[in-house]
């Protein structure tokens, strides 16, 4: 009987990779709902020990404390939220720093996704902030940016701590859970979060913004592309 809902839900999660938005999320919701009722995790579902942790470097995605210091705490908020962990190897003699993340396989495609599309979506503000802001000096600009940036990073953050808090008085408080496995594969590695002294350079204004256009990010849109 155990074997038959473990199955039943394993099969769900597969659907709800189905690009059928409303078929995906349906089916999404099953699954969650299975595995409130039987007090289990996805990770409870899946077939752990036949998998291997990876370590993804995402191509084109770099970052430095002159250029996008908020990509690399960005990306800290992404990986723990999607069964992954981030990481930023720094190349000798140089100042950027590529982002990476740790973790099975699927897991890591997913959490890549979001990403770059949260990291998309700061970009696309910052160029309208540099264009409504030419006539100011380059340094009035960085502060702008960097001010957007983290404020969209700590309103990400908060949009994932709700969400964890709504699943957990679901009952589904243990579906997004980073993987023993990913947690002891990661624990020597070197993670630059380029927080240090960060709030005297930003713009009180342009964080704000940045904050509550991060509390409304959607991951579900690039999921669903």
């Amino acid at each position: 009987m155990e074997k038959d809902y473990r199955e039943k839900i394993k099969k769900l999660l597969a659907l709800a990779e189905s690009p059928n938005e409303h078929e995906a999320k349906a089916a999404l919701l099953k699954a969650k709902e299975l595995m409130a009722e039987h007090k289990l995790s996805e990770l409870d579902v899946k077939d752990v020990g036949k998998k291997e942790v990876k370590e993804v470097l995402l191509e084109g995605m770099q970052a430095s404390t002159r250029y996008n210091p908020w990509i690399i705490p960005l990306s800290t908020v992404i990986g723990e939220n999607y069964c992954c962990k981030a990481f930023n190897n720094k190349y000798s003699g140089k100042q950027l720093r590529t982002i990476g993340f740790v973790g099975f396989e699927e897991d890591v495609q997913i959490c890549e996704q979001v990403f770059r599309y949260a990291v998309n979506c700061v970009e696309s503000k910052l160029k309208e902030i540099k264009k409504e802001n030419s006539c100011y000096s380059a340094q009035y600009r960085k502060k702008l940016c960097d001010g957007y940036g983290y404020g969209f990073m700590v309103g990400t953050q908060e949009a994932f701590e709700k969400q964890k808090k709504e699943n957990e008085e679901k009952g589904w408080g243990l579906v997004m859970v980073t993987p023993q496995e990913v947690t002891e594969h990661i624990k020597d590695f070197k993670h630059e979060n380029f927080n240090k002294n960060a709030g005297s350079k930003l713009d009180a204004k342009a964080f704000g913004i940045g904050y509550t256009d991060g509390k409304k990010f959607d991951p579900t849109k690039r999921l669903e592309a």
